[in-house]
């Protein structure tokens, strides 16, 4: 009952959300400044099929930690605490949690690095560390004898949108190695509690980095990583973890450390865009006319800063996820690389490059297809929007070309592409209008390599052949009972079914 007086006093909404979009919508009531998102995760996170009341829904785990902590001798205040955590969307437990271990699973939590970001203040280092002792001991209250905990970080790139920086710097990475070294102090200290060995020498896991832009954090991972006894007995905890819907019920655009790989999302840029242009001191407008001059003002991290970062958050966390797909297992005798240069057959597009703009209209449909080229002319990346279809149609055409930018810029042919692409066949499909070297399209993806290849290859493919509607067939006369058209007649001979 205490958890619920403290939901009293929050305003309310109520949306209609769905777990999966095969199952039955369900009416969710939660704070009226959390999004639709949050509303879906919350679908899936509490059990049953009858309406949510997120009060309500935490009430349950929140009750049993504050019971278990009374039993343990120690303060029932936990349960506030976490609750505030939660209301402030800086951290948010997993569905094991939410369950109460119904759906098997690992106990956890995920804390949102961003949400202890103060504008103008700096970064609250000591209440995130707090945040991740009070997960830990939220878990262990919870499955005492558990083999592992599940207490991860996520939203670290709208953390670094928030503070101005590049996710491919090195500041940027200073920031992720003292946030890793942050959560991993607190968590092994809180699980060893008091049982440390008088004669531990200290953490067996590397020193943070000693600086940080981020003012007071350097100081806090140090701090975090002093109080670690380095007694072989705490169980897995701290890392990072897949993103699931305890990361979208914190409201994070990105989960775990992967960078935002596009600034614009259902043809609206991204708040993490947003704020990187804020932190800038840049509105739209200005971006959309630095782009037109051509220039970059919210450059797209790649997979090799992705690679980067990865590396700089292993060297504090025991639990990781695998390598960023496409790249090799990385050596870790290897440095990282100072700035996020170049390695391998990586060829990244320079800051001012030109290209082209086609606006077409293909059996009807209006496409717009946006190329950027590197010094010597050559394709390096497309965008394709399909400003009348679909919300699931735009997203995957704008997906389907950021895979073949990533093939053009990893050294995949502009060749191998037309060959895989061209004649293609769905709709629509039909007519070209706008763009006088293709005539007709087989679809969408047969005209933009169509367009492509004559534009960079010099080829002008052969029209193809639409597929046409059937003809007609000739007048005759009236079938009489039970005679059968010519063309029936030959697929076999009519059976008479009891």
């Amino acid at each position: 009952m205490r958890a619920l007086r403290l939901w009293q006093g929050v305003r309310m909404r109520q949306v209609s959300a769905r777990a999966d979009a095969d199952q039955r919508a369900r009416l969710v009531r939660m704070p009226a400044a959390w999004d639709d998102r949050a509303a879906d995760a919350l679908a899936q996170l509490v059990p049953g099929a009858d309406a949510v009341n997120v009060a309500s829904a935490s009430a349950t785990w929140l009750g049993a930690i504050a019971s278990r902590a009374r039993q343990a001798g120690q303060s029932d205040a936990i349960a506030a605490c976490l609750l505030t955590l939660l209301q402030r969307r800086q951290a948010a437990p997993n569905e094991w949690v939410w369950r109460m271990g119904d759906a098997g699973g690992v106990p956890g939590f995920r804390l949102n690095v961003a949400g202890f970001y103060q504008p103008g203040a700096g970064y609250a280092a000591l209440d995130f560390a707090r945040a991740a002792g009070l997960a830990t001991q939220a878990c262990r209250l919870l499955a005492p004898g558990a083999e592992r905990y599940e207490i991860g970080l996520t939203g670290l790139d709208d953390l670094l949108a928030c503070a101005g920086l590049a996710y491919d710097s090195r500041a940027a990475r200073e920031v992720a190695g003292c946030l890793a070294a942050v959560l991993r102090g607190a968590v092994e200290h809180g699980l060893e509690g008091d049982q440390r060995d008088l004669l531990a020498t200290g953490a067996a896991w590397p020193a943070p980095p000693a600086r940080c832009v981020l003012p007071g954090l350097a100081e806090a991972a140090a701090a975090a990583r002093a109080r670690v006894a380095g007694t072989p007995g705490p169980v897995p905890a701290a890392g990072v973890f897949a993103a699931g819907p305890a990361d979208a019920l914190l409201g994070v655009e990105t989960g775990g450390i992967a960078p935002a790989f596009s600034p614009v999302r259902d043809q609206h840029l991204t708040r993490a865009a947003l704020d990187r242009l804020a932190a800038a001191a840049m509105s739209p407008e200005a971006a959309l006319a630095a782009v037109l001059a051509g220039d970059v003002p919210l450059p797209v991290a790649g997979l090799l800063s992705h690679e980067a970062m990865h590396r700089a958050v292993a060297a504090y966390l025991p639990v990781m996820p695998p390598v960023p797909a496409g790249l090799p297992s990385p050596d870790p005798a290897q440095a990282l690389p100072a700035d996020g240069g170049q390695r391998g057959g990586y060829e990244g597009l320079p800051a001012r490059h030109g290209g082209l703009t086609r606006k077409v209209s293909v059996g009807g449909h209006r496409v717009f297809l946006r190329t950027a080229e590197y010094a010597d002319g050559r394709l390096g990346e497309i965008s394709l929007a399909l400003p009348r279809e679909s919300a699931a149609v735009r997203c995957l055409a704008d997906c389907f070309a950021q895979a073949v930018s990533l093939g053009l810029q990893h050294g995949v042919t502009l060749d191998a592409f037309v060959e895989a692409f061209t004649l293609t066949r769905f709709g629509p499909a039909g007519t070209v209008e706008g763009d006088p070297e293709v005539e007709r399209a087989t679809s969408v993806l047969d005209y933009v390599f169509r367009a492509l290849a004559a534009e960079y290859l010099g080829r002008v493919l052969p029209v193809p052949e639409l597929a046409q509607a059937p003809a007609a067939p000739p007048a005759a006369a009236p079938l009489l009972p039970l005679d059968l058209p010519q063309a029936a007649a030959r697929r076999g001979r009519l059976r008479l079914v009891a």
